[in-house]
């Protein structure tokens, strides 16, 4: 085969690559990847106004941190909610991004945490 044939093939290969890698981190910002569970639950509290606990400061160290863990967690769940909408070649790989990108999210929280406190 000659040599242009291989580079453009390959070269065809990592813009499919790209353009579906791009096309799945779209994806991932959709109201429709939240579980239905949770969004009936979001739209009874949305319904009731806000909680007075978004005004509230988390004034200790553990209670920043379990907040930016439960912002992770959410995060999380709706990326494996995407992940289930893959073609089943892709899944796998998705859902190790997905721990991943959680895994560096919790890093940086405890980061962020410890750099705040007094």
């Amino acid at each position: 085969m000659p040599y242009h044939r291989i580079l453009l093939r390959g070269a065809c290969a990592c813009l499919l690559g790209a353009t579906l890698s791009t096309h799945a981190q779209t994806q991932t910002s959709s109201d429709a990847l939240v579980d239905p569970v949770a969004a009936r639950q979001q739209a009874k509290e949305i319904a009731q106004g806000d909680p007075a606990r978004w005004y509230r400061e988390d004034t200790t160290r553990q209670a920043q941190l379990r907040t930016l863990q439960k912002e992770a967690g959410a995060a999380l769940q709706e990326a494996r909610n995407a992940c289930k909408k893959s073609p089943g070649a892709e899944r796998k790989r998705c859902e190790q991004e997905a721990r991943a990108i959680y895994q560096r999210d919790m890093a940086q929280a405890r980061a962020q945490v410890d750099g705040q406190t007094p």
